[in-house]
């Protein structure tokens, strides 16, 4: 005879063995204190990437295996750490008034579906009843608000902090040799039999070396997306360029002119505006981001530590 779910969850509370097909087949992952994680609900939270997944990995089994079964490890983790915040929240002693859960799935309503009847129908369609949409609505906000509790936003990173990263990992902030260009392009047909887009490329440059305006030319010729700009492109690493282009550029200085650059399908003239040689960004430029990650790594460490505390005082059961 097959236990029914509630009884397998009371045996597991009692601390009573449970045959691990038995939790299979009801589909249970973990309880924590009086309150259970499901397969259905790991599986849910799995499918949310299963297709990026399978197209990403479609031709290596195995890797896709191996990625499921890690997603689905992360996950059941992250459905426990909820759990372990809502029994804090209950062996805490607090409360959530009905008057401001109500007031919370009104804006709920209002932020994501516009009206009840809209909800009512999302519902439906999701086979999930009003009552379930309350719940998460309500867990939710209680995570939330002891995440802010204990995790503070207030952390502090010092500027002796940053300036520490900043050295440690400067190599993060470097950047290789650059060059502001403008470029006239000259798309070839494929079945082009005259060479006319390369006498077109002469003529153009035989006129900047008689002193026609880059600008203008490139304005009145080129076929490149700058051509509005007077082929001017914003500032670049030289070796994000395809090799030919990066060779002449080399070989270039401030204000000079290439010669006709063909790549076959496509033929360029390119003239240099600015070069910068490698350098690293300084610390004034880049102190926001390296606050940011601080504050983001910071935190992290702080609800590791706080779930962990957590952990080590409510009852949590894998099967």
């Amino acid at each position: 005879m097959k236990r029914p779910f509630f009884l397998l969850v009371a045996l597991a509370l009692a601390g009573v063995g449970v045959p691990a097909n038995a939790a299979l087949v009801n589909g249970l992952k973990a309880v924590v204190h009086d309150s259970v994680v499901t397969f259905d609900q790991v599986e849910s939270l799995t499918s949310q990437t299963l297709d990026i997944q399978r197209r990403e990995y479609r031709d290596n089994p195995q890797e896709l295996e191996r990625r499921i079964n890690a997603a689905r490890a992360e996950n059941l983790e992250k459905l426990l750490d909820r759990e372990l915040i809502l029994q804090e929240f209950k062996r805490s002693g607090y409360s959530l008034p009905d008057n401001v859960l109500e007031e919370l799935v009104r804006e709920k309503i209002r932020s994501q579906f516009q009206d009840r009847a809209t909800l009512t129908k999302t519902l439906q369609a999701r086979g999930m009843t009003y009552e379930k949409f309350r719940q998460q609505v309500r867990d939710q906000f209680i995570i939330e608000a002891l995440r802010q509790k204990n995790i503070s936003s207030e952390v502090m990173i010092s500027p002796h902090k940053i300036e520490r990263y900043y050295e440690a990992n400067k190599d993060r902030f470097k950047v290789n040799d650059q060059a502001k260009l403008s470029m006239i392009i000259l798309n070839r047909p494929p079945d082009e039999t005259d060479n006319a887009t390369r006498k077109l490329a002469d003529e153009i440059l035989l006129k900047l070396k008689e002193g026609t305006p880059f600008a203008e030319l490139a304005a009145l010729y080129s076929q490149g997306p700058e051509r509005n700009k007077g082929g001017e492109r914003p500032m670049q690493e030289i070796k994000e360029l395809r090799k030919e282009l990066a060779d002449a550029v080399q070989k270039l200085n401030p204000g000079e002119v290439s010669e006709v650059i063909d790549t076959g399908d496509v033929l360029w003239i390119i003239r240099v505006d600015e070069k910068r040689p490698t350098h690293f960004k300084p610390l004034a430029e880049v102190r926001d981001q390296i606050e940011r990650d601080l504050l983001v790594e910071e935190r992290s460490r702080i609800e590791k530590q706080w779930l962990e505390r957590l952990r080590k005082k409510t009852f949590v059961r894998y099967f």
